[in-house]
């Protein structure tokens, strides 16, 4: 299988913050690889230098068979880059936008209106509207057909969904995977842990480091502990006495329920009696699966471990979707 991207141990410094430490993996042809992990992570550092917008301080990243730092004239002619922020010309039209991209990468609309099609069609009918003017979904629709115009071999995306209502989040996935058809390839970074079951491998990413890169539901089963869901009234009060349990290993809010780990692997038959000396009554407790922040929570706890090499292509995971919910 073709590699788009091979990272070798890249790094990179602002002043004395060290944005990314000794990044090394892979992405194969046509996958939708998704990248995991809070704001300041270094997953924006990382797509920066993938388009060849930034160099590294340390290491070697090669895309589409190019060395990025010494072919990015040819690469950038290959690559469609949407970054986080909306970054088109707000006082010109959507067609407007669209035309000038196309000129730039020296094509036209009408080549590639058949890649663009299925999401064009959505905002065509406001075509003439200044781009300012779009809502966060139509914007994100336009900025997805400006990457897509010359018709890139891959995909940057960064955070392309942050801010847009759910139906939109979902019509921009379904797009995405139609994408694969033309063999381009996607790497895309998300706090949505929904969206993150949609990529094909996900990379974690925490503090410029790589934790864990695989397959999402490995990612999920990667999880060490049986895990369970509390409930209580007064959840600020029940998290607080889970964390005095002597049996408790981890606890961490999780919507409407607390996630709870314990060192035994069971809450223990003093469990409920502990409760009870804390004013806590009504509780509701249950095995659950772990999802994909189940996992990054647990990766973090472990953190002192070395950092993962994932030029293997494997590792231990994240987990599932908790109802859309970023990290």
């Amino acid at each position: 299988m073709q590699k788009v991207i091979e990272s070798f141990g890249v790094s990179k410094k602002f002043g004395t913050t060290q944005a990314l430490k000794d990044i090394s993996f892979e992405v194969n042809e046509s996958e939708i690889f998704g990248f995991i992990g809070p704001d300041g992570a270094g997953k924006t550092t990382l797509f920066r230098i993938i388009t060849t917008l930034l160099l590294p301080d340390e290491g070697d990243i090669k895309v589409l068979g190019l060395n990025a730092t010494t072919g990015y004239k040819e690469l950038r002619s290959n690559i469609g880059y949407m970054p986080g922020r909306f970054s088109l010309y707000q006082d010109l039209s959507v067609e407007e936008n669209l035309n000038f991209y196309a000129t730039v990468f020296g094509t036209t609309v009408q080549e590639n209106y058949n890649l663009i099609s299925d999401i064009y069609s959505h905002i065509e009918p406001f075509k003439k509207r200044l781009a300012g003017k779009l809502s966060g979904g139509m914007k994100q629709k336009l900025a997805l057909s400006c990457a897509l115009i010359h018709k890139p071999r891959l995909l940057v995306l960064d955070e392309p969904t942050t801010g847009v209502d759910a139906v939109s989040r979902s019509e921009f996935w379904s797009m995405l995977a139609k994408l694969k058809e033309y063999n381009i390839t996607i790497i895309v970074s998300t706090p949505y842990m929904d969206e993150a079951m949609k990529c094909d491998r996900v990379a974690l990413i925490q503090d410029g480091r790589l934790l864990s890169i695989d397959a999402p539901q490995k990612i999920r089963e990667g999880f060490s502990k049986k895990l369970f869901m509390v409930r209580a009234p007064d959840n600020y009060k029940l998290i607080k006495a889970l964390r005095k349990y002597p049996n408790t290993n981890t606890a961490y809010t999780f919507g409407d329920s607390i996630h709870v780990t314990f060192i035994d692997n069971a809450p223990g038959d003093m469990f409920p009696a502990f409760l009870e000396s804390e004013g806590i009554y009504g509780t509701t407790i249950e095995e659950s699966g772990a999802g994909i922040e189940d996992r990054f929570l647990e990766l973090m706890e472990t953190e002192k471990t070395p950092p993962l090499n994932p030029a293997s292509g494997s590792g231990s995971g994240i987990g599932e979707a908790n109802g859309g919910r970023g990290i």
